[in-house]
């Protein structure tokens, strides 16, 4: 089992950053810069909830993927869990925690996963994918959820 966990500090309310991060259409536009989009079966609007599942479609590798997941726990404003139910590797579990931090909320991934090529594949490639990957997501649920914070701090919609 390959594990990676990733800290982002976020200058917005724990709240915020829970609900725009279980947001399917937030979600989407943090991911576009790899193609990644939005597909049946799941959830294709609105906030991911207990039981949802959602499927991505994306390019990884030169290869087209589709990884459908599960929402297998919710814990409002502190934890989400989803879980694979169908993609290309043999496990994957993605734990999204927000924790107060001082300059706000301190969001944190952990990813664990049991790859189809093995540990070899992990060490080679997948493993720096993987975290480059979801560091890069981060980063763009980053700018939009302190971008929406500074709207509704103005008065403005989000």
């Amino acid at each position: 089992m390959t594990r990676i966990v990733i800290d982002t500090v976020i200058r917005a309310p724990v709240e915020l950053c829970f609900e725009l991060a279980r947001d399917v259409a937030v979600h989407a536009k943090s991911a576009a810069f790899s193609g990644e989009r939005l597909v049946e079966p799941g959830r294709m609007s609105g906030l991911l909830e207990l039981g949802d599942l959602v499927t991505f479609e994306s390019r990884h590798f030169g290869a087209r993927h589709r990884f459908t997941t599960k929402i297998i726990q919710v814990e409002p404003p502190h934890i989400f869990v989803d879980e694979m139910v169908h993609g290309a590797f043999y496990s994957l579990t993605h734990i999204h925690e927000f924790h107060p931090h001082q300059s706000g909320t301190l969001m944190r991934d952990t990813l664990e996963w049991q790859a189809p090529l093995g540990w070899l594949a992990d060490a080679l490639f997948l493993k720096r994918h993987m975290d480059w990957f979801v560091r890069t997501k981060q980063q763009h649920l980053k700018a939009i959820i302190e971008s929406s914070y500074a709207r509704q701090s103005k008065g403005g919609a989000t």
